[in-house]
Parts: structure tokens; C-alpha cells; sequence
């Protein structure tokens, strides 16, 4: 065997004992490594699927209030206040109220209300300094719903067109409160799910683009029917002669409801206007506060039982 015979054959030699355990071994090192690579950049591409249905959803709702698309955003933030008690929900709609699109905004206000996230009302209160109206309603909306009397001040302010005197409402606010029928319109449109004010409902929507802002008005006088304020007394006594007949009308049921008697001399004029539904209205109203004050009456001059 000459030379070159001879490294051909240690080179055959060495080439077959590469392929022997110890290599075999290191492919499999080798295979595993790459595969963990692999999952490493899959993770970090955000490719990797979720581990569980409710990462899942999480992830979904991560990603839609991230949304370059306001109204996508909006959407997703609306859809957080199906998760009340839900601290991480929660923090998202908070942040979501200092969002730049009011769209955004008012949908944080309208799901912190129907969390009933408590917690979140100084943050709600801010945002009736909000610079947008429907962003200033849909915080009033929620504060409403969690008895916060806050809300009432706004309320006031559509009904009367001023603020109550002394309360920091929201600077210059009946400024930006100029255009109601547009409000309650965008309630009524748009992807948030909400009208302003909590008695006018969707079947409302006629009446809406038919009377303007007289329609919002009108419901602004039903919410201050709770309100204990004073200044909520006297507004809705003005109103009951106000020019507007859904107003008139408005104003004679938030006055019955309140179940003040003391009111009867304030609607017994209404049962003569020159509206019959007002007419209707008053009448009702006046009987109900009548019985209401003949049955305290009846309670107070009733001699206590002997036990």
C-alpha cells in the first residue's frame, strides 16, 4: 500500500467514526438547542399562542385598547365594564380616561360606571373638568349610578343653563354644554353604548332629532327628581312653566316623585295648559301628592298604641 493509499484509508477511517455515538449525541444537542431558539423568538414576535382561553381573552383586550383605530379602542374599553371587582380592568378604563380621542374617554367614564368601581370616583370627578361634553355627561352617567350627588350639578346645569350657585362645576361648562340633540344623538349612534341621561332610552330617538335640546332638557329634570338640592326645588318649580311642554312635563313628574306637598299650589296652575298631555300630567301629579300628604297627616295625628 503506497502513501496516498494509505491517508485514503485513515480518512475513510476517520470519516466513518464521525458518524459513531458520540456524534449522534451532540445532533441531538444541537436539535434541541435550535428548537429552543426558536420558541425563544416566537415568544419574543408575539407569535406564541396562548396557554389558556382566559390569556386569550386578556390578550385580546390588551391588544384592542392599544388600537391605533380610536373607535376600536373605544370599543375595547367599553367592553371592560362587564368585569366589575376586576383590579386590572379597572386600572385599564382609568387610563383609558386620559386618552386623546373624547370617543375613548367617555367609553372609560361609561365602564368605570358599570363596574361600580367606587374607587374610581375622584377620577370620574375630574372628568367633569373634561374639555369634550359627552366625555363631562358620561361621568355624570356613572357618578349617577353610584349615588354620587356630584352628577346632579351637571344635570342642573342642562336643565338651567347655568351652574349652581357657589359649586366648582366645570369651568365655563354650559359653554360646552351648547348642543344637547347632538349628545344625546352620539348616546344613541355611536359604539358607546350609552344615552346621557339615564331615563331617555333609544325609543326616544324621534323625539330627540324632532325637539333638541327641549328632549334633553326634558330628561335632565327626570334625573334631578333625586336630587335633594334645594336648588334642584326651585329649578324644577320653574320649569313646570317652562316654554317647552316636554319640560312642563318633565319637570311635574320629577315634582311628584319628590313627593314634596308643599308643591301642590306649584302644579295646580299646569292642569289649565294649553297642552293636554301637561294637563294629564299635573293632574296625576297633584293627586299623588295630595294622598301623600293626607296619609302623613293621617300618621301624624294618629294616637300611638298602647302596647
Amino acid at each position: 500500500m503506497n502513501r496516498l493509499e494509505h491517508e485514503l484509508g485513515q480518512g475513510g477511517f476517520d470519516a466513518w467514526s464521525m458518524t459513531g455515538p458520540a456524534s449522534r449525541r451532540s445532533e441531538r444537542i444541537c436539535a434541541a438547542s435550535l428548537l429552543t431558539l426558536g420558541l425563544v423568538l416566537l415568544a419574543a414576535c408575539g407569535l406564541r399562542a396562548a396557554t389558556t382561553p382566559k390569556e386569550k381573552a386578556w390578550n385580546i383586550l390588551d391588544s384592542g385598547v392599544a388600537e391605533k383605530n380610536a373607535i376600536k379602542r373605544a370599543d375595547a374599553v367599553e367592553a371592560l365594564g362587564l368585569l366589575p371587582r376586576d383590579a386590572r380592568a379597572r386600572t385599564m378604563a382609568e387610563k383609558a380616561l386620559g386618552d386623546d380621542n373624547p370617543r375613548v374617554r367617555a367609553a372609560a367614564a361609561i365602564a368605570l360606571g358599570d363596574m361600580r368601581s367606587t374607587r374610581s370616583i375622584p377620577k370620574l370627578v375630574e372628568a367633569l373638568s373634561d374639555k369634550d361634553p359627552v366625555v363631562v355627561l358620561s361621568a355624570a352617567h356613572s357618578l349617577l349610578l353610584m349615588h354620587d350627588h356630584r352628577a346632579y350639578d351637571v344635570y342642573y346645569a342642562v336643565l338651567t343653563g347655568q351652574r349652581k350657585a357657589g359649586r366648582g362645576l366645570i369651568a365655563e361648562q354650559r359653554a360646552k354644554l351648547d348642543d344637547p340633540k347632538k349628545l344625546a344623538v352620539f348616546g344613541v349612534e355611536t359604539g358607546l353604548g350609552f344615552v346621557p341621561f339615564g331615563g331617555i332610552g333609544v325609543s326616544a330617538y324621534k323625539l330627540i332629532t324632532k325637539n333638541g335640546s327641549d328632549s334633553i332638557r326634558a330628561a335632565a329634570a327626570e334625573v334631578l327628581a333625586k336630587d335633594p338640592d334645594p336648588e334642584s326645588r326651585t329649578a324644577l318649580i320653574d320649569a313646570v312653566s317652562d316654554h317647552s311642554y316636554p319640560v312642563r312635563i318633565a319637570a311635574l313628574k320629577a315634582i311628584a316623585e319628590r313627593g314634596d306637598s308643599r308643591l301642590l299650589k306649584t302644579i295646580e296652575p299646569a292642569m289649565d295648559d294649553e297642552k293636554d298631555t301637561v294637563q294629564f300630567v299635573a293632574a296625576a301629579a297633584l293627586i299623588h301628592l295630595a294622598e301623600g300628604s293626607k296619609r302623613a297627616k293621617t300618621e301624624t295625628d294618629e294616637p300611638p298604641k298602647n302596647n
